[in-house]
Formats: structure tokens, sequence, C-alpha cells
């Protein structure tokens, strides 16, 4: 990893490179603040309704670029059933993710998400054909065994109260839709769906499905609170312009490593608005975690560079 992000670093200028890592580190921020933020009205609203309010918003920032490059171009895709399976997937993970953290420590949860690319690293060999050799195998391995620290089957997550194995349950599923949904998007990429296309559809679907909920899950909230729903929107939605600003700037082995830096965040904003201290063992897991799914991007990087 290191010699092919020399070669890349070379390709571009220092303060190129410097601006696409503070994009990436801006963009993480954000997701993550994004996240604490929806953890805190998620006691007070149904998650329905809060993905609903959040798309809302989110259409509103994109309206302009939707209108500019017309409604065909911003919908129109070459694989429609891809791409409703993936809003499917979407719907999954961010539904499952706000369950999970009404009920668990944001850090947890965020802890639990980052195993998401060593599950892309197994699924990919059946869904996209790629090939994982023994190194990146045991990386992977040595990763759930963070993840198993994380979740402790025996403590706060996966413990012996069935309030608490159901948010873990939720969580873990929802690591796993969020992996199927990276594999599809790749491949949606592969049949030519530009930036657009794809997050149009993500805020369409999740705002689609938080409307169909709504006669179940309304509670009455007042002006402040629907505000905040909406920022959750605008919030995610500058967090997705970061991060596609930072990958346009630099290389993807350069700047996405700093995505970890959202487990720092969470635990940060999870120690000021909520009061969760992490666990030794949750700090192990998450290391633990980090340091697999950084030594997968190498061995991928490197064999890129290779093949190259």
């Amino acid at each position: 990893m290191a010699e092919a992000a020399r070669i890349d670093a070379d390709l571009i200028d220092q303060a190129t490179l410097t601006r696409g890592i503070s994009f990436m580190l801006l963009g993480v921020a954000l997701f993550t603040f994004n996240d604490a933020l929806g953890k805190w009205l998620i006691t007070e609203v149904a998650v329905g309704q809060l993905l609903f309010v959040r798309s809302a918003a989110a259409m509103l920032m994109l309206l302009p670029f939707i209108l500019r490059s017309g409604w065909r171009s911003a919908l129109l895709v070459t694989r429609p059933r891809l791409h409703v399976l993936r809003v499917l997937l979407i719907m999954g993970e961010v539904a499952g993710f706000y369950l999970a953290v009404r009920h668990l420590p944001l850090a947890d949860v965020m802890s639990a998400y980052q195993a998401a690319p060593l599950i892309v690293t197994l699924l990919a060999i059946p869904m996209l054909g790629e090939r994982v050799g023994w190194r990146r195998g045991l990386a992977v391995a040595v990763g759930f065994v963070g993840v198993l620290l994380v979740l402790k089957p025996s403590g706060d997550i996966f413990g012996s109260e069935a309030s608490s194995l159901v948010p873990g349950l939720i969580a873990l599923g929802g690591t796993v839709a969020y992996a199927l949904l990276v594999i599809l998007t790749r491949q949606c990429i592969r049949h030519g769906a530009g930036n657009l296309v794809l997050i149009t559809w993500h805020t369409l679907g999740v705002g689609l499905f938080g409307l169909l909920t709504l006669p179940w899950g309304w509670a009455a909230i007042d002006a402040t609170t629907l505000a905040l729903l909406g920022l959750i929107g605008v919030v995610a939605t500058l967090a997705h312009i970061c991060i596609n600003h930072a990958l346009k700037l630099a290389p993807a082995p350069l700047v996405v490593p700093y995505q970890y830096t959202s487990l720092l965040w969470a635990m940060l904003l999870g120690w000021i608005f909520f009061a969760d201290i992490p666990s030794t063992s949750m700090l192990i897991g998450a290391a633990i975690i980090v340091a697999s799914g950084l030594f997968v991007l190498h061995r991928q990087n490197k064999k890129q560079s290779e093949a190259a």
C-alpha cells in the first residue's frame, strides 16, 4: 500500500492531496454528527418519520442539480431491477442503523458498521467473482474477532436481557445490508450509473419508505424538532458532496482510510451528548476492526498496482 500510495502521490501535487484529505475528514465528521443528531431525535420520533423528513430536505438540496441535468438523466438507468434492489438495501440499512442507535451507544454501532468492508471482501467472491488470498482471508477472520469484542456476546449488546439482544442483531443486520449495498453500488457504477443517479435513487427510496410507514408511526412534533429532522437531510447531503469531492481530488487509497476517523467522532459525541463511555473491549475490538480493514485495503491496492 505504501508503494502504491507513493506512486499516486507523485501524480498529484501536495496541495490537491491536502484538500482531498480535508474534504474526506469534513465529510466523515458531518456524517457522524448527522448520526449523533439522529440518535438524539429517534427517541422522540418514529424511524419512518425521521427518514421521510430527512429525505424531503435532501431532495430540496438536490433539486437544483436535478433540474440542471434533467429528470431523465437523474432517474433513467439501464438496470432498474438492480437499482430497486439497491434501494431496498438502503431502506434496511438506514432503518437498521437508527433502530440500533435508539438503544445502543453510538460508538458501538459505528464500530460494528466499520466491519462492512470485511464483509464486502467475503461477499465479493461469489457476487463479483473476485479472488481473495489467504492474507486478506486471515485479516477478515481477525476483523470478525474484533466485531465480537465490540458486540460482546455476554455484555452490553448481546447481553442476557432480550432488550439488548434485539438491537445487537439489528446492528449486525444493518452492517450486512450495508456491505451488500456497497457491492450493488459497484455493479450499478459498472453499468453507467453516475453520482447524481445514485444519490437521487437513494434519497427518493428512503423518502418513499418513510412515507409508507407514516400511518403507523407519526409522532406530534414541534417546529424545532421538524427543523432538526430537516437538518439531518441537509447535513447528510453535504457529507456526500464532501466525500465525492475528496475522491475527485485524490485517489481513493489515499483518502478512504480517513473514514475510520468516524469512530473518534462517535466516541467524542457519544461522551458529550449521551454520557457513553467506551468500554475497554469496545476500544480493543474497534482497533482490531480498523487494523484489519486497513490491511485488506493495503492488499487490494497492492494487487491492483501489480496488475497495472
